[in-house]
């Protein structure tokens, strides 16, 4: 069993050479790379950053959408033993600068002229930071070294074979392999610190739980730097001598899948939900006999799934409606949705509704969750074929233990645990006890088969349904630096996007009201209700946006008519806001909010 990301990778390629690993889509029509030009490539692009200093330990910064040069630069720095830092594509220019300045990487590659923009602006602080473009800019500029040109450097002084071999086999399980930064509750990203045996083995764990097969098409989209699709959609299908094919965008990923008609997807719970609204819309518009049959169908496999759930049988009868209503409709609605060699969806990142994972179970096409941190590589359990419970993420993985704690926290020690936070020992031990115990800050429950059931957080993340976590305390002291924002608690835990409660600084806006010539109910309600209001806050939470993501930005809001204080439970003894309580107490309007009352 391979113990580095390099032996992994090293042992595909030669059981694997001629079959294809990577796919994009070029000219109109995916084309593909076999593994032994993938091979070829890494090697290059290892022999590249070697001739510009790289050695074993540098830390490299990587800001890229999902495209074939993210594995080369992945593959290739790892064969040198050095630490790649990747980031989201959607930062904003201030958290790449913390971020490489934090990790103190001397190299940042990334991908298009927006992303190099902001390692220019990054640059200026950082003078020594050596940038490399995957799209090679129209107009030179100084100091950015294009991709190709790295590619061609390391072919004129390509690692001989020896060194080569050397290089990567030097690297030690042990061995720092990435630095990924993760939402804290407070204050700046900590960087997650994995080494090569933590997504080595978790990358084997994944395989022992899902054994995929040469032949079999991953379709990429989610984005690489998430541990999730760095393992399940990356590591586990090089591992496995699988494709993986690029989707071009989100707004092209459902031609891509009717193009690739891949057999794994890595999901989030959101994209599970827009393709099951997709699949209904378009039935929906069918003729009513078309109608009727989907509902049919749908209703035999919802009854064949209940059977399979109580660990009843399926029985001859719902067994046979099974088979017609497979061969006569859901294959056909598979095969429209680009669906029909699917073998499974993993799914993971945050919940996934009942209702949607019933939905694909009943229509032929599983989903299989599983839950993890990317503390934890990030897998901690998963559900197998064959072996799933809807409602639970899963069993622990091989070599993974999981143990419920002290209020019920959900604990987990393994391979798979991070070695800590980079430069932020205190955080370390206050997540990771003296016994290895990595404790996650979620609370749940294993039944006798050994299923997790996740019932709540101890952590105020928000996790969105597209799998991204939020931290809403450095976001909230933001936006109580305006004038006219009192209190403010943000909300979106297994929702879409991120939402606010905001409480008015009542005095002063009167006293802006004034200024601008508006007259304004005496009442707090009256306040609160105000569309001039609203305006105005909107404007003062878009002005203090500027630094954020785009997915930590506010996108709905509603204002509330009354201070959280300490006499209304809302407040701790310490003046701290109780979110929990707040969010019960304003379930009603937060139902408003996303469109649910």
């Amino acid at each position: 069993m391979a113990e580095t990301v390099n032996e992994m990778f090293q042992g595909s390629v030669a059981q694997f050479a001629d079959l294809p690993a990577l796919a994009r889509k070029r000219q109109g029509q995916y084309q593909p790379t076999t593994y032994r030009e993938l091979a070829v490539q890494v090697r290059q692009f290892a022999s590249g950053l070697a001739a510009i200093g790289v050695v074993a330990a540098d830390r490299i910064a990587l800001i890229s959408e999902n495209r074939p040069e993210w594995v080369i630069a992945d593959l290739g720095m790892l064969a040198l033993g050095a630490v790649n830092v990747p980031m989201f594509p959607t930062v904003p220019a201030a958290q790449v600068e913390y971020i490489v300045g934090d990790s103190g990487a001397r190299v940042l590659i990334v991908s298009d002229g927006k992303q190099l923009g902001k390692g220019l602006a990054v640059r200026r602080s950082l003078p020594g930071l050596t940038l490399v473009a995957m799209d090679a800019p129209s107009e030179p500029e100084n100091g950015v070294m294009g991709f190709q040109e790295a590619m061609s450097r390391g072919a004129a002084s390509l690692l001989d074979d020896a060194d080569y071999e050397a290089r990567w086999r030097n690297v030690q399980p042990d061995d720092l392999a990435s630095i990924v930064y993760t939402s804290g509750t407070t204050g700046d990203p900590k960087g997650v610190m994995l080494t090569h045996r933590n997504l080595a083995a978790n990358t084997e764990s994944c395989h022992d739980a899902m054994r995929f097969e040469p032949g079999d098409v991953f379709l990429s989209f989610l984005p690489l730097n998430h541990c999730l699709e760095r393992v399940g959609g990356y590591y586990l299908p090089l591992r496995s001598g699988c494709q993986i094919a690029y989707a071009e965008s989100l707004h092209r990923l459902r031609e891509n899948i009717r193009e690739t008609r891949p057999t794994c997807m890595v999901l989030v719970p959101r994209v599970c939900e827009a393709f099951h609204g997709a699949i209904l819309e378009r039935v929906a518009k069918g003729p009513p006999v078309q109608r009727r049959l989907v509902g049919w169908a749908l209703a035999v496999g919802r009854r064949r799934i209940e059977r399979l759930r109580q660990r009843r049988p399926v029985g001859l009868v719902v067994g046979a409606q099974w088979g017609l209503a497979d061969a006569l409709v859901l294959r056909r609605l598979r095969e429209a949705a680009g669906f029909d060699r699917l073998r499974a969806f993993i799914s993971g990142g945050a919940p996934l509704g009942l209702e949607t994972a019933l939905f694909f179970h009943s229509a032929g096409m599983p989903i299989l969750e599983g839950y993890g941190l990317t503390e934890s590589s990030p897998v901690i359990t998963f559900s197998r074929p064959g072996r799933w419970k809807l409602g639970t993420v899963g069993q622990p993985l091989r070599g993974v233990e999981v143990r419920i704690g002290e209020n019920g926290e959900i604990c987990c020690r393994g391979p798979n645990v991070t070695k800590g936070y980079y430069r932020k020992p205190e955080a370390t031990a206050e997540a990771i006890d003296q016994e290895g115990w990595l404790h996650t800050g979620d609370i749940g429950d294993l039944d006798r088969d050994g299923f997790l059931r996740i019932t709540d957080r101890l952590k105020d993340l928000l996790v969105l349904t597209n799998g991204k976590k939020v931290a809403p305390q450095p976001i909230e002291s933001t936006l109580q630096a305006s004038p006219y924002v009192a209190q403010v608690v943000l909300v979106g835990d297994r929702q879409a996007t991120v939402g606010a409660l905001i409480v008015p600084a009542f005095d002063r806006v009167r006293e802006w009201a004034t200024q601008q010539g508006i007259n304004l109910p005496d009442d707090h309600r009256g306040i609160a209700e105000n569309p001039e209001v609203e305006r105005l806050i909107r404007g003062e939470i878009d002005r203090l946006s500027g630094d954020l993501a785009d997915f930590e930005r506010i996108h709905g809001f509603t204002l509330l008519d009354h201070e959280f204080t300490l006499e209304s439970g809302e407040l701790t003894p310490t003046l701290k806001v109780k979110r929990r309580v707040v969010v019960e107490r304003h379930a009603e309007a937060l139902a408003r909010l996303y469109g649910h009352g």
